[in-house]
């Protein structure tokens, strides 16, 4: 039984990448689709695709080893601009190097947007 789709899907990526899977399947949502996008984006990896299913359909993603670590934020807190330093510093290894994902009134989008577009949001997930 699945409590948090999220959470699910980031472990499962990660678990994957760690033992050298070239893909994996993770349960479908818009929410998981959003930040996989991201995700892609930024180079963590290589693809991915849905496939329907009787169960509400599934992403295969393609991986290609550049996971060290993600996963889900919970409790999902609240962030400002000028509090995202202390965020970052809180999930992420060192400055510069890998992303926080947040939703905002814009969508969902990464720290660097959310800092660019000078817009606060609700954090989500960490990679890196």
């Amino acid at each position: 039984m699945r409590h948090d789709l999220l959470s699910d899907a980031l472990v499962t990526i990660k678990n994957a990448d760690h033992v050298g899977k070239p893909d994996a399947c993770v349960p479908a949502s818009r929410l998981v689709g959003e930040i996989l996008r991201l995700l892609q984006e930024k180079g963590y990896i290589t693809g991915f695709e849905r496939q329907e299913n009787g169960r509400g359909g599934e992403f295969k993603v393609q991986l290609n080893g550049r996971i060290n670590s993600c996963g889900a934020i919970r409790p999902r807190f609240s962030v400002k601009v000028r509090e995202m330093e202390r965020h970052e510093a809180r999930y992420l290894p060192a400055k510069d190097f890998g992303i926080l994902i947040l939703t905002t009134p814009q969508g969902v989008i990464n720290n660097d947007q959310a800092k660019a577009g000078h817009t606060g949001g609700r954090l989500l997930a960490y990679a890196y």
